[in-house]
Order: C-alpha cells, then sequence, then structure tokens
C-alpha cells in the first residue's frame, strides 16, 4: 500500500512539474515580440517588446469598462499608455481580438467578430507579421524586411496623445500624411480631446497647438538651434532634437542623449499643458521636466498686433517702440486683443519707402504671412522686405554663427514676446524720420545719464570721504614701523585703520551673543558702529596657524580687490597682540547654513541656487583673471561663501588666498592648507596648486548646492562613495536627476540643473588640464555651447591615521574641519 502510495506521488509530482514546464513554455510564447498571420492577441495575452521596455494588449483605463488595444511601458508599475489603437471606437463587449486577417491586413475585432478597427494598409506581402519594437512603434512588415522605408504601416504614423523620442511631428509631404497629437477627452475616455498639437507649413514652418479650432500657443520658426519661442529645448545632456525640412519631409522629433533613460511627452488635457516627463527609477515616479505653455506670455497672441509680452512688467503687455494703443481706453482696462498700431504710417511711395528699427531679444512673430530664403544674407534680406512695400519685418532664418537666411513677415506682427539669451535680431520697418528721432533721442539720454551718473559718483565720494575719516582713526606711523619695515608693506596695508577701543564697544567687548562662528584662526563677532553701520569682525585668535604673515596676506588682497561678489574689507585691526578684520556684515552668513539645513535649504529655491552659482563663478573669474594680480583662493567652500540680504553670493575668507604674477598659473608648496572633500588631488596629495585647484573647489561646491548634500558628510546605502562619486554613477547609470535635492519639489529649471551637474563633474576631472577654465565655465553657465563628454572625476577616500604618523613630505592644516588624513585618489 505505501509502495503504491509512493509510485502515485511521484506520477502526481511528474505530471504537475510537466504542466509547470508547459505553462511556462505557454507564457514565454506569449509575451513574444511579434506576431504572424496564424496568431492572434486576444484576453490577457500580450506582446513584449524584445528588450522587454513596451507592451501591447488590451486595457480598460480608469474606471471605464470599455476595451481598448493600447501600448504602454512594461517595468512601469505607474501603468503609462502611450499609444491607444481603437481610441474612437471601444470595444464594449468583454473581449476582442487582434489578428492578421485572410488578405494580410491588421484587424481588431469584437466579440462578434465585427472590425472595429484596422492598418488599412493598402499594400501587401507574402509573409505579413506585427512587430512591437523596442522604440515602442508596432509595425506591419514583410517578415524578411526590416528596412523603416519598406514598412506597410507603424503606429509612429498615427500618434495618440504621446510622442517617444524617435516619433516625428509633422508631414510626410508626399503622401499627405500628417503626423498631430490630440489629448484624450478624460482619464476615462482616450477619445480625441479637443487639445491638439501639430506642425504647420503656411509660410515658415512652427509648431502649434490647438484648443478647439483656436490657436493656444505657438512654438516659432525654427532658428536653426531649435524653435525660436521654446528656450526649453536648449542644449542639454538629456535630450537632442532635430527639425528636417525637404521636398518630401517636414517634421520635428526628439532623441535621448543616454538611452537608459525613460522619457515622454504628453498632452495634458485637463490644464491644456505640453508635459515632458522623465522617470525616476529610485522614487519610483514621474518627474515633471518642462511643461508649455510656461507662462502667460506664451498664450497666442496675448498682447495683440506690435504688442510684446514681458514677463515681470505690470502690465505684462506693452506697446514696442514707435507704436501704441490701437484702443488707449481698453488698453488701460487690460484689454489687449486690439494690439498697438504704428505712431507714423509708413509711406509706400518711391521717394519714402522707410527703414528698419532692429529690437532684440524678441520671440519672432507668427509666420504664417511669410516667406523664406535660406540663401540670402542680410543685407539681401534688408533690400527685399524694402523692396516689397508690403513687407513689414524681416531677419535672418538661422541664427548660428553670427546668422544666415531670410524670413520677411507680411501683414500684422503677432504673438510677440520677450525672450532672452539668444542673440536674435528682428527688423521691423518704420518711417524714415522715426528712425532719425529715435537715434537723436538716444543720445540725449544717454548725455542726460551720463551727466547725472557723474554727478552723483562725485556725492558719492565726498560723502565715503567724510565718513571714513568719521569713523575710523589711523594708527601712528611709529606703531606700524614697528609691526612693518617694509616700506612696500606699509603701501600695500592703504586702508582704514580702526582702534581697538572702537571695536571693543561696537561688540560688547566681543560678547558671546554676538558671536557669528568659529573658525580654525578664530571668532567672528557681529557689530555696530556708532554711526548704526553693522560690521563683522573677524578676530585672529593667538594660538590659530594664521600668523602674522597670513594676517597680512589677507588685508593685502582684499582691500585691492573690488567686485560685486566679493566680500567687501572695511578697515583691520592690529594693537599688541590683537589682530582684526572688519567686513560688511551679512546678515544670512554663509551659504553652509543655508544649504546643510534641512529647513533653511528650503529658502534656496532654484533660481536662487542658479544665481549663487552664477555669481560665485564670477567672483572666482575676477580673482583668477580680471584682478590686478592672479589669485588663487585655495579654501574655496559652501563655509566660505556670504550671503547679503537678497541671498547674493560673495567669496570670503583669503587667509590661505596665493598671488600670482604675470603668465604664473601654478605653485607648489610643501604645506597643504585648506579643507578635506574640497581639496584638488594634485593639491592635496603633491602640494601642487593653481587656477584648476579652484575649480575643483567650485565643481564640489556646485554637487553641494544641486543636490543639498554636504561632499564629506554624504552617504548612500552599501556605498562608499562621497558626493562626487555618486554623481558619477548617476551620471553614467543615465540618473542623475536623482541628484536634484528632493526638497525643490520638482520646481526646478531642469535643463539649468543638468547643465550644473555637467559642468561640475568637468570641473571635478582628475587631472588639472582636462578641467575647464573659471572663464569657460562662465560661458558655459550662461549659453547653450555643447558640453564635452565627462570622464570619471577624482573622487576621494579619506583614510584615518594616528596624529603621529602625519609628518610626512607635506604638513596637512586645515581651516576649519580636518586635522589628519591621508588622501588617496582611484
Amino acid at each position: 500500500m505505501e509502495l503504491r502510495h509512493w509510485q502515485l506521488m511521484t506520477s502526481l509530482s511528474y505530471v504537475l512539474s510537466v504542466a509547470q514546464f508547459l505553462f511556462v513554455l505557454f507564457d514565454t510564447s506569449s509575451a513574444a515580440d511579434y506576431l504572424t498571420q496564424s496568431q492572434s492577441i486576444s484576453g490577457g495575452k500580450t506582446l513584449v517588446s524584445g528588450d522587454g521596455s513596451f507592451e501591447l494588449g488590451f486595457f480598460s483605463p480608469g474606471s471605464s469598462e470599455k476595451l481598448y488595444l493600447g501600448i504602454w511601458y512594461k517595468n512601469i508599475p505607474v501603468k503609462t499608455v502611450v499609444w491607444v489603437a481603437n481610441r474612437e471606437n471601444p470595444i464594449k463587449e468583454k473581449s476582442g481580438m487582434l489578428r492578421l486577417d485572410s488578405e494580410g491586413n491588421l484587424v481588431l475585432l469584437n466579440q462578434n467578430d465585427t472590425v472595429v478597427w484596422s492598418a488599412n494598409s493598402r499594400r501587401k506581402v507574402l509573409n505579413p507579421i506585427v512587430q512591437l519594437l523596442g522604440s515602442g512603434n508596432l509595425v506591419f512588415r514583410d517578415e524578411k524586411d526590416e528596412n523603416p522605408e519598406n514598412y506597410l504601416w507603424q503606429s509612429f504614423d498615427y500618434p495618440s496623445d504621446t510622442l517617444l523620442p524617435g516619433m516625428k511631428l509633422g508631414w510626410n509631404l508626399k503622401t499627405g500624411l500628417n503626423r498631430t497629437l490630440s489629448s484624450w477627452k478624460n482619464w476615462d475616455d482616450p477619445s480625441s480631446g479637443d487639445f491638439t498639437w501639430g506642425l504647420v507649413h503656411n509660410g515658415y514652418a512652427e509648431v502649434v497647438m490647438w484648443k478647439g479650432s483656436s490657436e493656444y500657443y505657438r512654438s516659432g520658426p525654427w532658428n536653426g538651434l531649435r524653435f525660436d519661442g521654446a528656450p526649453e529645448l536648449r542644449n542639454n545632456p538629456l535630450f537632442g532634437y532635430d527639425f528636417v525640412s525637404t521636398e518630401d519631409q517636414l517634421y520635428y522629433t526628439y532623441y535621448l542623449k543616454n538611452e537608459s533613460m525613460i522619457s515622454r511627452i504628453v498632452l495634458n488635457q485637463t490644464i491644456y499643458s505640453r508635459q515632458r516627463f522623465i522617470w525616476i527609477e529610485e522614487a519610483q515616479s514621474w518627474r515633471l521636466y518642462a511643461s508649455v505653455p510656461r507662462d502667460n506670455c506664451d498664450d497666442y497672441n496675448l498682447c495683440g498686433p506690435y504688442g510684446n509680452c514681458v514677463m515681470g512688467e505690470s502690465p505684462v503687455c506693452q506697446c514696442l517702440s514707435g507704436f501704441e494703443p490701437k484702443s488707449p481706453q481698453n488698453w488701460d482696462m487690460m484689454d489687449w486683443t486690439q494690439g498697438c498700431v504704428r505712431s507714423q504710417q509708413v509711406s509706400c511711395d518711391d521717394k519714402n519707402k522707410g527703414g528698419f528699427n532692429k529690437f532684440n531679444g524678441l520671440k519672432y512673430p507668427d509666420s504664417t504671412h511669410s516667406w523664406v530664403n535660406r540663401s540670402l544674407n542680410l543685407q539681401e534680406c534688408m533690400e527685399n522686405c524694402l523692396g516689397n512695400c508690403s513687407c513689414t519685418a524681416y531677419a535672418n532664418s538661422d541664427i548660428r554663427g553670427g546668422g544666415s537666411g531670410c524670413i520677411l513677415w507680411f501683414g500684422d506682427l503677432k504673438d510677440i514676446r520677450q525672450i532672452s539669451g539668444d542673440n536674435r535680431d528682428l527688423y521691423i520697418r518704420m518711417k524714415t524720420s522715426e528712425i532719425a528721432v529715435k537715434g537723436g533721442h538716444k543720445m540725449k539720454v544717454a548725455a542726460i545719464i551720463i551727466i547725472v551718473a557723474s554727478v552723483v559718483v562725485i556725492i558719492l565720494i565726498f560723502l565715503y570721504i567724510g565718513k571714513t575719516l568719521k569713523l575710523f582713526t589711523e594708527e601712528t606711523e611709529d606703531n606700524l614701523m614697528t609691526r612693518y619695515d617694509d616700506e612696500d608693506e606699509q603701501e600695500d596695508l592703504e586702508l582704514p585703520f580702526l582702534d581697538l577701543p572702537t571695536i571693543v564697544k561696537a561688540t560688547d567687548d566681543f560678547s558671546i551673543s554676538k558671536k557669528l562662528g568659529q573658525g580654525g584662526f578664530g571668532a567672528v563677532y557681529r557689530g555696530m558702529l556708532v554711526d548704526g553701520k553693522e560690521i563683522a569682525v573677524k578676530r585672529l585668535s593667538q594660538s590659530s596657524g594664521q600668523g602674522l604673515n597670513e594676517f597680512k596676506n589677507e588685508v593685502i588682497l582684499i582691500s585691492k580687490l573690488q567686485h560685486r561678489n566679493l566680500v567687501k574689507l572695511l578697515g583691520c585691526c592690529i594693537q599688541g597682540e590683537e589682530k582684526m578684520l572688519v567686513y560688511e556684515y551679512m546678515p544670512n552668513r554663509s551659504l553652509d547654513s543655508f544649504i546643510f539645513d534641512h529647513v533653511k535649504r528650503k529658502i534656496l529655491d532654484w533660481p536662487k541656487r542658479f544665481n549663487i552659482v552664477c555669481g560665485i563663478a564670477r567672483g572666482l573669474l575676477y580673482l583668477h583673471q580680471d584682478s590686478r594680480l592672479r589669485i588663487i583662493h585655495r579654501d574655496l567652500k559652501a563655509s566660505n561663501i556670504l550671503l547679503d540680504n537678497e541671498l547674493n553670493p560673495k567669496i570670503s575668507d583669503f587667509g590661505m588666498a596665493k598671488t600670482f604674477g604675470g603668465d604664473q598659473t601654478e605653485g607648489n608648496t610643501n604645506r597643504v592648507v585648506g579643507t578635506y572633500g574640497y581639496m584638488a588631488p594634485e593639491y592635496a596629495i603633491h602640494g601642487l596648486f593653481s587656477i584648476k585647484s579652484d575649480v575643483f573647489s567650485f565643481g564640489v561646491l556646485l554637487l553641494e548646492l544641486v543636490s543639498g548634500k554636504k561632499n564629506r558628510e554624504f552617504s548612500h546605502s552599501n556605498m562608499s562613495h562621497n558626493l562626487i562619486g555618486h554623481a558619477w554613477r548617476l551620471w553614467k547609470e543615465g540618473r542623475p536627476l536623482e541628484l536634484i535635492d528632493p526638497c525643490l519639489d520638482d520646481l526646478f529649471d531642469l535643463s539649468e540643473a543638468m547643465r550644473c551637474i555637467h559642468i561640475s563633474l568637468l570641473c571635478l576631472q582628475q587631472h588639472p588640464e582636462d578641467r575647464p577654465s573659471m572663464s569657460n565655465v562662465v560661458v558655459m553657465l550662461s549659453s547653450e555651447s555643447v558640453l564635452p563628454d565627462p570622464t570619471e572625476p577624482a573622487y576621494i577616500i579619506e583614510k584615518k591615521f594616528p596624529e603621529t604618523d602625519s609628518s610626512g613630505k607635506h604638513q596637512f592644516s586645515s581651516t576649519n574641519e580636518i586635522t589628519v588624513t591621508m588622501l588617496q585618489p582611484r
């Protein structure tokens, strides 16, 4: 009996194993990426692209019970549908089937075998198959012909509400096919809504969005770099863009520079917005990269003809120079629909055809009534416009390389807004007399400004001299001579001196309540002079590592530096053993008190952070290149960046700075000073420093500003990397967005943030010669120049040793944060 029971159990186990194998085999076959004429899809069966990215099958959206055939992301838990086949004709029964019919056409059938959707391919092939590609494109082709040019049909030609990388928005002029997107009606209904997006080619081609039948947004014409009114398309490390204009094709497309990234553009029917999303794997959510319209000025023709929309102005609509409101009464009531008219009409006779005024930074007007010739230069363009009485404006069609090509506009100029950042010039036709008057008016205004400015400067100089004489008393010549025997040094120290009693009174005898902070060289106190002026006093500790030479160095350097992004030295005090520096008081203290504080860092929104980045870069550029001496700071870090009352950055603490003259750009030292986590490897290990050492420190600071994390204290699960290593890993894996400070809550310019991460990695290169100069960094931050690809940066591992082992070839000391370390590059 037991033997029979054992045999029965063995047989049952065998049957179950075979069944499991067959189930796995069936499940695997159901997840193939193609469909032949003998196969079909129904129920829960799906097609999965070869790389596992996309899946085709049946679904019911939201609370709807209707059935649709669609494509969605396979591995994203939040079901995101990117294409719907039968969006206008859902299956109302409980099941449907997708197959190739007897004539080789792709059809979708309902439960009653009625065709509810078809690819309607007129071409026939011997062995047709349907395949889902890794791009998300469903293609109908011959089994032996993979050439995209020979596809019988493809879903990319019939988009729904989503534009994927590689999809084309626009026209096949040869066949008349127009690829446009339309939103879903609502979350439960994928049928076409009233929000559409396409490319028009009446005149010069541009991208347009419609709300119903009304034009809602216009991108501006393609200017060689991007659509003229779409700054979100500026060069960035994530996306590339192409605009193709030939006899047969006219379309816009985009591609991913890192193919491991997942991104899509979708039309949001709820808020009438075109949104670009990026999938963040770590957060398991879609993050908004950019949306259009961006602001009110993106609304089509908000200010009417010849009206210029300027965000930040009140009101936002203003007539262009030489124009005035058509209806002043309506204009004052903020009804700008009628726009503006010329203050003086342009005559069309041969004797006075007028001239042109140049307007810079305007989005090119609606090009519906325009003419384009890419072979003309700007002079020829002007002559063509001047020779045609109906021509109202002209410009280069391509702004690259100084400009080329020609666009002529005819009729009223509509949908104009102010856009900064591009070197675009628009030339608008004006009456000759008005051009002359305008020029004379400019000269008069300039002369008045110069005279007024001169008077103001003279008054300020006298006020400053009087104030200085009142506040400060000079130390006697004998006292100075006892400190500095060299005559040249005395000349270098030409700045106001405060006596000790003045400082003692200002700081309440260095009261603890006045103490702002403690550094490696002493304490900093807040003070107030008798006239109410607030100051910050850096009191050098007698036991600090900074001696008289470092003190003199800081005094001499800062007294000669004048830049809005450098801290201003008001004076100093040398009396007995006391050595003190008196600075302008910075009410917001240092950057580290904001960026590394979980509460206060929220005050630093993205515009403020980017302004701080650019300010630090400009300050360093001044030190390296534009000041009288070439100065290397050697201790650039967050705690040495002070913030004024408007959160503008000012570089401080020049005690460790080195000056170079002439063409000297580097030096070496046996005494390495600075702060671990910010020091360049060649300086930390070999004592070699140069302007590129500061560039490395700037790269660390830039990463900290973007991420809100401190390089030295950064930690990540299962990782020994510091912040630099973590940033590099995310960059290599195509996930740099995960580095951005979560407290920004997606309220930032992602293109700028990505550019900052890219620049930081370039600044952190292992070899100094591979790092950009600060002049290049400033250009990178303020332009859309293509950035080189970074290689692995110099992230440094810290190893702790006993203090007695710290004396080697180089002596390591710190201004604030460490005492003993050994640094190893990897």
